[in-house]
């Protein structure tokens, strides 16, 4: 059987160097299309046609364009089931693997970019995600169970996880904890996460020549 292929939209040192350390831990079938934020290459024509929100990362996949880095994950990790990173529907771990990849962007983002910003949130009931020391105590209070965010099972929340908490700590966004620092290092120890990183970093060098 042929394996899916992928078109991936990715600029390095963006919130989709997470999707391509999973595009590598499944083993995929992608075509790398390099966008230069630097240059305004996301505000072309030519991308927006592609997404109108001129972000990265997206993925097409024949027809179907997936944006937003949660919903990339949740596809790119169902396209291929072979990796077991997705407890499939009916495992009693799909629906704390789907709340914790939707935690992000509902929740942890809003707050980070918040912080970031300095300002205030809103008030309880019209926060999306209440107030910032609550929504890490649930996210430290899940990571305290560990090893990984489903327990022993590795997913690819972790990819997510493992990957936003490494720059959000790096930017004093979120307090490096023990034991965050310490899941940082599980997930950012595997083999494809290694070679994702050295493969941006090579990017990286290739667009500053």
């Amino acid at each position: 059987m042929t394996r899916p292929h992928v078109s991936f939209f990715h600029s390095p040192q963006t919130r989709s160097a997470g999707t391509r350390a999973l595009l590598e831990e499944l083993a995929a079938d992608y075509e790398l299309h390099l966008l230069d934020l630097k240059a305004g290459q996301q505000r072309q024509p030519e991308y927006l046609a592609i997404n109108p929100m001129g972000k990265v990362p997206a993925i097409l996949h024949g027809d179907a364009l997936i944006t937003e880095q949660p919903a990339v994950f949740i596809y790119l990790a169902d396209l291929y089931p072979e990796a077991g990173l997705a407890p499939p529907i009916g495992d009693p771990l799909r629906g704390p693997y789907l709340r914790w990849l939707v935690f992000y962007g509902s929740s942890f983002e809003p707050a980070v970019v918040d912080k970031s910003m300095q300002r205030e949130a809103s008030s309880l009931a019209l926060s999306p995600y209440g107030d910032f020391d609550t929504m890490l105590k649930t996210l430290v209070d899940q990571l305290e169970r560990g090893p990984y965010l489903l327990g022993e099972r590795f997913s690819a929340a972790d990819v997510l996880w493992g990957t936003a908490l490494n720059w959000t700590t790096m930017f004093k966004l979120v307090p490096e904890l023990p034991v965050i620092r310490a899941y940082i290092d599980r997930v950012l120890a595997r083999p494809a996460m290694q070679r994702a990183a050295a493969l941006d970093i090579a990017l990286v060098a290739a667009q500053g020549a």
